[in-house]
């Protein structure tokens, strides 16, 4: 028995049945008789460990990241724990990897270590098969689950997110103004950022006119070189293209290395952009245009939220905040 049962007996949110364990004035008489009715009906006794409510909270937020060598997920996970530390809290880190049963072995040794909340950094931890998503669902039963750059419509899940369709969307527009007709999409994984990117791209594609073929879309290793080699052998087989979208920073700099080794000029020849507005932007010659999606302002955001939420604030599932197109050397 835990807060989730009490909230949907009561048919109430479960800030609202924090804020009558908490003594929060902001109820009504009505509200509080019936979420304490309902807890003595199922026999509901707070855990002395009671996360995110107010009682003997452990001041421990539970952080899973999939990959702290990935610069995107190294960034959120150093601004989560800077204004985590500011609000008084401290973090479990656990670095899962990809395969969903370690995904699931590590949130239940947070939920073990009795944290008052977790955070899912990055999109890889929404599956694309929705009853792989349950167990996140479970531990939303148990403690407020904090997505970012994840979206899942569930009571006490709570999701910061970039609008990724729409950066992406806007980009293929704005380099087909300037007169690129024949594009090229590089990502890495099957992720559902990856999924929302590629979306935008065929969407863009479609919306000014241009031809759509799955051959546009590529796969391509998670590697600055062997990314140049992909489309180095794309080129001597005859492809041809004049514009470059990437789903991260990392392949757009093997984009760049592509042009430089096949004499091609960025970006009059070659318009390239990237994802993720990384040091990696500044380190190619011509610097990297790219598409910024704000990994402090994502991080610092769901730290704030989770804080209004651990007080008994209402909050909504759902925050999204825009790209921004960094023009640089790249692409006008």
């Amino acid at each position: 028995m835990n807060i989730y049962d009490v909230s949907k007996k009561a048919g109430v949110s479960i800030a609202t049945v924090s804020r009558v364990l908490n003594g929060n004035p902001n109820v009504s008489e009505k509200t509080k008789d019936k979420v304490l009715s309902v807890m003595d009906e199922l026999g509901y006794t707070p855990n002395v460990f009671a996360r995110g409510l107010g009682l003997n909270t452990m001041h421990t937020i539970g952080i899973l990241c999939s990959d702290s060598s990935d610069t995107f997920l190294a960034n959120a996970v150093y601004y989560i724990e800077q204004a985590l530390r500011k609000n008084g809290y401290e973090s479990f880190l656990c670095c899962t990897g990809y395969e969903l049963e370690n995904k699931k072995k590590y949130l239940h040794l947070l939920l073990s270590k009795r944290v008052d909340a977790v955070i899912l950094v990055g999109s890889h931890y929404l599956e694309a098969n929705k009853s792989d998503n349950d167990y996140i669902l479970s531990a939303a039963e148990k403690v407020p689950v904090m997505m970012i750059n994840g979206y899942l419509n569930h009571p006490n899940i709570f999701c910061t997110l970039c609008d990724d369709y729409q950066a992406v969307y806007d980009a293929v527009i704005r380099l087909v103004s300037h007169g690129k007709k024949n594009f090229l999409f590089l990502y890495r994984s099957d992720s559902s950022s990856s999924r929302s990117k590629i979306k935008g791209f065929k969407d863009g594609m479609t919306a000014a006119g241009l031809p759509f073929s799955e051959d546009t879309v590529c796969l391509c290793s998670n590697d600055i070189i062997a990314t140049k080699d992909f489309l180095l052998s794309l080129y001597k087989e005859g492809h041809i293209f004049d514009a470059i979208l990437t789903a991260e920073d990392v392949l757009a700099v093997g984009a760049v290395k592509f042009a430089g080794a096949s004499g091609i000029r960025i970006p009059e020849d070659l318009e390239i952009v990237g994802y993720n507005n990384s040091l990696l932007g500044i380190c190619t010659e011509p610097e990297l245009s790219t598409l910024d999606n704000h990994v402090e302002t994502l991080s610092i955001t769901t730290v704030n939220t989770l804080m209004r939420i651990l007080k008994g604030a209402d909050v909504p599932n759902k925050t999204t905040i825009s790209n921004d197109f960094i023009a640089r050397g790249t692409a006008y």
